[in-house]
């Protein structure tokens, strides 16, 4: 199975948000089309208290698929055909575990959440980009840099050129 690639997206809610589901039925569709694999999500809760609350929503089976290629990959760059043998089982069985991030894990990232926030860590796989990738190949093209540019990237920039559009 060719495998795209993979982000890691976290986003932060604030107090005041309100969780109406409507993220993950976005998530869910994108998934159901195969533009995306949601290979794990982590949503933590610092309370105000210092408390942490987490919820982790896993596909067991893509979580061991992921890990054993993700390991492959690893295993060849190190060691050619075999070491991409070891890889594979290595990271079929770190894919197979219950959770991915554990409790010493999920302290860490809940102490860069600031106190009465919750994050939500997405691993992504961009299914979508696997044609586009390979015709590129295909082609005898390689990916020299990515970058992924947001909607207030933009607005700074435009900000930034009216500042000196002005002057």
């Amino acid at each position: 199975m060719a495998m795209g690639p993979v982000q890691v997206l976290v986003v932060g809610f604030g107090p005041d948000a309100e969780f109406k589901g409507e993220a993950l039925d976005q998530l869910r569709l994108l998934r159901e089309q195969d533009i995306v694999r949601v290979i794990d999500l982590l949503v933590v809760h610092h309370r105000e208290d210092g408390t942490v609350e987490k919820l982790e929503i896993a596909d067991h089976e893509e979580l061991a698929e992921f890990g054993a290629i993700a390991g492959a990959l690893i295993g060849f760059g190190a060691a050619g055909e075999e070491g991409a043998e070891v890889g594979a089982e290595a990271g079929a069985e770190l894919g197979d575990a219950d959770e991915l991030y554990d409790d010493a894990e999920v302290w860490c990232i809940a102490d860069s959440i600031p106190a009465g926030m919750t994050a939500a860590i997405v691993i992504l796989e961009h299914r979508w980009a696997i044609p586009l990738r390979n015709a590129i190949a295909n082609a005898g093209g390689v990916a020299l840099s990515d970058k992924w540019l947001h909607p207030q990237d933009l607005l700074a920039v435009g900000a930034e050129l009216g500042l000196v559009l002005d002057d």
